[in-house]
């Protein structure tokens, strides 16, 4: 058994059923040798399937043709070095379910015009560097207690305790990775549990934002040479590396990844990524390496 379908529903909305999970593995029976399952990882909601000989691109097309629209997430990956020792990942739209900056606009009403640079940066439309610049520009004299605020109004998504729990509680590393800024990570770091956060800075007077971001700025190389200078320091290669993130920034430590995750990805990334994770939560990172529910940690 060399490949793994892995199928994870999101229990807000589907019900992943033994007959359904039946049927998935009469699909890949059809195509593939020696399958084996389903196997269940969480009862109603996650299971994975076993198969050789066979083309996953295939399988997965087949199962997600019998999913239809199921609020449904299929992942098909190699068995081999399944469970990954480090976890980086995004924090904007990933880790929280919003874009910190543009929260922050939102406290001046510029949520609208900062949050629309935003999404062309995120669709890989605009240069990185230059998007931050412009926006952070924008909040030139926004006191800091509206950065404070901001801070304390986050929203997490919903799985991303247990998933840092989960990792580190089996010995895997976990990074947060942020295009945006330390203000933010810092506090999101201490609510979930990550062993460290990179991100760039703002530039204040001590009372307010300056309108100017320090050099150099944190973007997609940046993101990708975190995720190998880290796992060459820990002694591991790319392939024990779990990457996740959304946007265009996060591409290449998607790619440069052992399992590079989509996670409500744009369109740019999700052509690349190794999995997509429309539906379910970020604790579906967790049953695509393996672990059953009852072996998750926090929450």
């Amino acid at each position: 058994m060399q490949t793994v379908a892995t199928i994870i529903a999101d229990p807000a909305r589907a019900r992943l059923t033994p007959e359904l999970a039946r049927r998935l593995v009469r699909a890949v029976a059809e195509r593939a040798a020696a399958v084996a399952g389903p196997h269940w990882l969480a009862p109603d909601r996650a299971c994975d399937i076993l198969f050789a000989d066979a083309e996953p691109a295939k399988i997965e097309a087949a199962i997600k043709a019998e999913l239809g629209e199921l609020a449904i997430d299929v992942g098909v990956l190699p068995t081999a070095n399944r469970r990954k020792r480090l976890l980086i990942a995004d924090m904007d739209s990933t880790v929280i379910t919003g874009e910190s900056l543009d929260e922050l606009a939102a406290t001046v009403g510029l949520k609208d015009a900062v949050g629309a640079i935003t999404a062309r940066a995120m669709a890989g439309e605009l240069d990185f560097a230059g998007a931050v610049r412009e926006r952070v520009g924008m909040l030139k004299g926004l006191p800091l207690s509206a950065v404070e605020e901001t801070i304390r109004a986050l929203t997490l998504t919903a799985g991303a305790r247990t998933l840092v729990a989960t990792m580190r509680a089996h010995g895997a590393h976990t990074i947060l990775v942020s295009g945006g800024f330390s203000l933010f990570t810092d506090a999101v770091l201490r609510r979930v549990g990550f062993d460290e956060a990179h991100a760039n800075r703002l530039d204040t007077d001590d009372v307010a934002l300056t309108g100017r971001v320090h050099d150099p700025i944190l973007g997609r190389d940046a993101k990708r040479a975190t995720l190998l200078d880290r796992a060459g320091a820990l002694g591991l290669t790319s392939q024990d590396v779990l990457a996740v993130g959304d946007g265009a920034n996060d591409l290449a430590m998607i790619e440069a990844a052992g399992l590079g995750v989509a996670f409500r990805g744009k369109p740019v990334l999700r052509k690349e990524a190794d999995v997509r994770i429309d539906h379910g939560d970020l604790s579906a990172l967790l049953f695509l390496q393996g672990y059953r529910a009852d072996a998750f940690a926090g929450g």
